[in-house]
């Protein structure tokens, strides 16, 4: 979460993750996804590196947890140990089955025929 300062009043907590824009007309406003809109004391350049420097963080702490790759493959988009011969965990317990006549790891989201 984001510390901010509402201008002329106190500070509160914003998920970056909800910001739909920002805009400096000349304070800075932020608009969020559900249509509301905070006028912030921070200006728009530092609002930006804010969430920059909230998003990096959050990345290091997810590489962090697990040996430094997270678990992540960033070649195939998906935790690494997923990327077997095996379905994922997760879809075996669903009854899914890797999609027929190929030789990728790809689970089905639905059975086929469904």
């Amino acid at each position: 979460m984001l510390q901010l300062h509402r201008l002329g009043g106190p500070v509160f907590a914003l998920n970056p993750d909800l910001i739909e824009r920002a805009e400096a007309t000349p304070d800075t406003v932020v608009t969020l996804v559900d249509g509301n809109k905070y006028v912030i004391q921070e200006s728009l350049d530092e609002l930006v590196d804010l969430i920059r420097k909230w998003r990096s963080e959050v990345i290091a702490i997810a590489l962090s947890m697990n040996g430094g790759d997270g678990g992540y493959n960033a070649l195939t988009s998906g935790p690494a140990q997923w990327h077997t011969s095996e379905p994922a965990p997760h879809a075996r317990h669903l009854g899914s089955a890797p999609i027929s006549g190929s030789n990728s790891s790809v689970v089905a989201l639905h059975p086929r025929g469904v």
